[in-house]
């Protein structure tokens, strides 16, 4: 079986989920009553090529990051699902967490940089003293 690695930056502290295809799809069933919820991956694959899977692997992705950027508010189960137990106050444009899936068993072959969200533009150098 195929699994997602999930990585989760808030605030500057990173830890990794690891959740399976069928655990998205129960958390999607779950989030569906609460909130408006983006489309997610087929149920079904036809064939287990690196290719479908780096498709599944992005769709997945994209599924997390537009419930986090539709919603002021996180449902209780998505903050479970990827076990966050403390969210910053802080107002959503400075929110700072990111999530980037790899499978664990394809990592190796495929390489992508992880998303990430900077609360100063990082090209600009702190003044001198």
């Amino acid at each position: 079986f195929q699994v997602f690695k999930i990585e989760v930056l808030m605030c500057g502290r990173k830890h990794f989920v690891e959740k399976r295809y069928s655990e998205f799809h129960a958390l999607h069933k779950k989030l569906k009553k609460f909130i408006r919820t983006p489309e997610i991956p087929s149920k079904h694959v036809r064939n287990w090529v690196p290719k479908v899977l780096e498709q599944r692997r992005q769709g997945l992705e994209l599924y997390l990051q537009t419930v986090i950027l539709e919603n002021e508010e996180l449902p209780k189960i998505f903050l479970d699902f990827l076990n966050v137990r403390h969210v910053p106050t802080l107002p959503k444009a400075e929110s700072c967490g990111s999530f980037d899936e790899t499978e664990s068993e394809e990592s190796s072959k495929l390489s992508h940089q992880p998303v990430l969200l900077f609360l100063r533009d990082p090209y600009v150098l702190p003044k001198a003293n």
